[in-house]
């Protein structure tokens, strides 16, 4: 028996997405609106249309682009951390919106937290695994 989860959004859907140290908060609304990402356009917050399209992914598998939009508010780490992140918490929120979005998700890859970060730097080293020149004599 499969349940027919289907939220009822009264003002937005809200979900967090991680990558490397960024983290973004995704709050998705329901109609046509302006797409906002720490309180600026979309266009100016990321210039790159690459960029762009990696965020809207999620949207795009589920042929959801006039149906939904979304603002974001992100923090830490770079653009290619925000992005991630960005698109890891429009995917979230679109499943809680309807379960059955879940499947073409998951097999896109869109669900899969990138965990990777910056090894830390070790005692005695230059960097996290480059060492001093070493002399033999």
């Amino acid at each position: 028996m499969k349940k027919d989860i289907k939220l009822k959004m009264d003002k937005y859907i809200f979900a967090y997405g991680r990558r490397k140290t960024s983290i973004a908060s995704v709050r998705l609304f329901e109609g046509t609106g302006e797409i906002l990402v720490n309180e600026k356009k979309f266009e100016d917050f990321f210039p790159s249309k690459v960029d762009r399209n990696v965020i809207m992914m999620p949207l795009k598998k589920l042929d959801l682009i006039g149906k939904y939009y979304f603002t974001a508010k992100t923090k830490g780490g770079g653009i290619k951390g925000s992005k991630g992140a960005i698109q890891l918490g429009l995917a979230k929120s679109l499943i809680k919106v309807d379960i059955d979005y879940r499947k073409p998700l998951k097999d896109e890859g869109l669900l899969t937290r990138d965990n990777r970060m910056v090894e830390r730097k070790h005692t005695g080293f230059v960097k996290a695994r480059k060492k001093p020149q070493y002399s033999k004599r």
